[in-house]
């Protein structure tokens, strides 16, 4: 079902990425890992509906979105952070292959981050992150979405994996086979979100370090 969201606010994340914030349309409910596809009402754009995920919680009363931008895409996310309080955008959804099966290893690279926000985020709240552990990867240290928050939550292991820029206590390079198999905590369930290579990577190193399919969870085209 389609609903019209009016956006109240917006503020900067990253260099390239930003936080939305919209009104709530009354009985609208989503699992945290879930997404919905969002279009501006403005003209040339009311068609060109994109795929994002709810970075808020169900129990909040507003509907948060956090967004990167690719301005070379020529495309949605560019248009977005120009959107001011008052616009309006329609919303279509809720859906996604991910939510939250249980405690584990997260695994994301860039914007594939943000169907964990909300997972992780309640699972903060309920203080509920014994077992979960964070794998990060971006080019750049300024490139890394919520490092802050993610540090601040209790429980939950965090490696940051750099691919352009070595830096003082964060990993530098790429993840493989053999970092997970030195890093990773793979009793758990295993999530993995990012671009399609990644996740198809990602997936055939825990398989090969025998996790189970029943056990892996992967969103694509991030």
């Amino acid at each position: 079902m389609a609903h019209t969201l009016t956006l109240q606010s917006q503020e900067t994340v990253t260099h390239d990425t930003h936080r939305y914030v919209f009104d709530r349309p009354e009985g609208f409910d989503f699992k945290p890992g879930q997404a919905a596809e969002l279009a501006m009402c403005r003209d040339g754009w009311k068609d060109e509906g994109r795929p994002f995920t709810f970075t808020s919680l169900p129990a909040d009363k507003h509907l948060e979105f956090t967004i990167k931008s690719y301005p070379s895409h020529d495309g949605v996310t560019e248009q977005l952070p120009g959107l001011k309080p008052g616009e309006k955008v329609t919303l279509d959804g809720p859906f996604g292959a991910i939510t939250d099966e249980g405690a584990g290893l997260f695994l994301a690279a860039g914007a594939g981050v943000t169907p964990f926000i909300a997972i992780l985020r309640k699972r903060a709240k309920e203080g509920d992150l014994d077992g979960c552990q964070l794998i990060f990867s971006n080019e750049t240290e300024g490139d890394i979405i919520l490092r802050e928050e993610w540090a601040q939550m209790q429980g939950l292991k965090v490696d940051h994996v750099l691919s352009e820029e070595d830096v003082p206590d964060l990993h530098y390079g790429k993840v493989d086979k053999a970092f997970l198999e030195r890093h990773a905590e793979l009793s758990g369930q295993v999530y993995i979100c990012g671009p399609q290579g990644y996740v198809d990577a990602m997936r055939d190193a825990v398989k090969e370090l025998g996790v189970p399919g029943d056990r892996i969870h992967t969103e694509e085209g991030w």
